[in-house]
């Protein structure tokens, strides 16, 4: 862990490619259009899941991630989106949207990333928006994502 008090010198953003750092900050609006639609396109039910309210904030979410993305970018290290995956699966649960989700919407980001950065530059992206997905699977199992429920056992939890 990187921390002044212990002796360790201070994360750098410097120390990656700030300049693909950049042009993805530049872009990041259309970037997260093209990701939140390569999700939709994968998954067919996207749609009825989520109504404009829940779209225009997976659209957000992806913004954020593209920050995240910027500073693992301008670092060469992926701490960045790792652990902003780590504090926001539990923000993502509470939404009710589905790590699976999250992870589409990440490979779109990384689909995306890939038109802006060079080839060198995405060695860091892929590198972290793969910690991420790792994250993100993580909670997926943790939360059941991984089968559909049962109606009849959801309903008797509930206590209905």
């Amino acid at each position: 862990m990187s921390h002044p008090t212990l002796g360790k010198p201070p994360r750098s953003l410097h120390a990656g490619f700030p300049e693909g750092a950049a042009r993805l900050r530049t872009e990041r609006s259309r970037l997260a259009v093209r990701a939140l639609e390569s999700a939709v396109d994968q998954d067919p039910t996207f749609r009825t899941r989520y109504d404009d309210e829940g779209l225009r904030s997976l659209l957000a979410d992806a913004e954020a991630f593209l920050d995240r993305l910027a500073l693992c970018v301008a670092g060469n290290d992926p701490h960045w989106l790792k652990e902003f995956a780590d504090m926001s699966a539990p923000v993502f649960r509470r939404r009710k949207v589905a790590m699976d989700d999250v992870v589409r919407l990440l490979e779109g980001l990384r689909a995306g990333a890939r038109g802006v950065l060079s080839e060198a530059e995405t060695v860091p992206a892929d590198a972290a928006i793969d910690e991420a997905v790792a994250v993100f699977t993580w909670y997926r199992r943790l939360a059941g994502d991984a089968r559909k429920r049962n109606p009849i056992l959801a309903a008797l939890y509930k206590g209905a």
